[in-house]
């Protein structure tokens, strides 16, 4: 039997003053998956989520979440979701637990339910010892694990996590993906947002890589690295380099046209992965006047796969992407 997407939007549009945020943005989430959404800095990810958590209006375009119009019914699909945003959201002058209880009887649980919840989840986030503290005390990673801590107090069906693991040590944000991995066995669908290719490798069934507002690429994370070919060569140079430099100082050594950063700074180019590689392309780099930091010749990743398709790396902005 077919089943029904739980987050499917379609031809989504939003504008903010001269700013094209999206550009009929196209997302589909099946029952019980991950899908993560890649994009550069200011590429819309953001504004979708707002879109889809019923924080903004689309200009057009269509978008249901849980069964409910994003736009015609804003009070069902929030009863089914949870949302961690980028910012931290919890009340500095309350106590961990204190801000658990309340956003548990808010979400219509009964005062002894909402504090027993609230013991499960700082437990589950290794915070029951600061749970009697108040939150602006806490670290930047401790802030953070109990905002992702809020979003789950309701049990939601449905998951946003924009940037989740911003700020989070590498102990913390394997938790972290341990608890989705986790909720995710259990038939919760997620939406995440993530500056780290890694985390979207892991935990994520289908990616969506964004530009400009649109989607332009899609598939499982396997799909869309052999998209991107065979071994691939990434140069760091020290300073800016224009194509007429750097294209002819590679040329005897790559398989493809190099792809330059914005900046110019950052060069990957597909590779035979020849023994020594790296050294002949840091004496012709040399010999062509340019400084080189770093060299690497490895396998494609989805850090490939985006800068392939954008022609940055992950963290450089697109434009600006601006949140009413």
């Amino acid at each position: 039997m077919a089943t029904h997407p739980v987050i499917e939007a379609e031809g989504l549009v939003k504008r903010y003053g001269g700013v094209q945020a999206l550009a009929g943005l196209d997302v589909t989430v099946e029952k019980g998956t991950v899908l993560s959404l890649l994009g550069p800095n200011g590429a819309g990810k953001t504004t979708a989520v707002r879109v889809l958590t019923t924080r903004t209006v689309p200009d057009c375009g269509s978008a249901r979440v849980a069964g409910y119009d994003v736009v015609a019914h804003p009070a069902q699909v929030r009863r089914k979701i949870g949302v961690t945003a980028q910012d931290v959201t919890m009340d500095g002058l309350l106590t961990g637990v204190q801000n658990l209880q309340m956003i548990g009887e808010l979400s219509g649980l009964s005062r002894r339910d909402a504090a027993r919840r609230a013991r499960e989840l700082l437990e589950r986030f290794d915070l029951s010892e600061a749970g009697g503290r108040v939150a602006k005390g806490y670290s930047g990673g401790m802030r953070r694990r109990l905002d992702l801590a809020a979003s789950l107090v309701a049990s939601p069906p449905v998951l946003f996590l924009d940037e989740p693991t911003t700020g989070l040590d590498p102990t913390s944000r394997a938790e972290v993906w341990g608890v989705v991995e986790d909720l995710v066995a259990q038939g919760v669908t997620v939406l995440l947002t993530t500056q780290y290719l890694d985390e979207a490798d892991r935990l994520a069934k289908r990616v969506v890589v964004v530009d400009h507002g649109k989607a332009i690429a899609e598939g499982t994370p396997a799909e869309l690295k052999r998209s991107v070919g065979g071994a691939r060569l990434h140069v760091t140079l020290s300073a800016h380099a224009s194509r007429e430099t750097v294209v002819p100082a590679l040329a005897p050594y790559v398989t493809g046209d190099p792809l330059l950063s914005e900046g110019g700074r950052q060069i990957s180019a597909p590779v035979n992965g020849e023994r020594g590689l790296a050294t002949l392309v840091v004496r012709a780099l040399d010999a062509a006047g340019l400084l080189v930091d770093d060299v690497e010749v490895r396998q494609p990743s989805l850090d490939d796969v985006f800068f392939a398709l954008t022609g940055q790396p992950v963290g450089e902005e697109t434009g600006e992407e601006v949140a009413a």
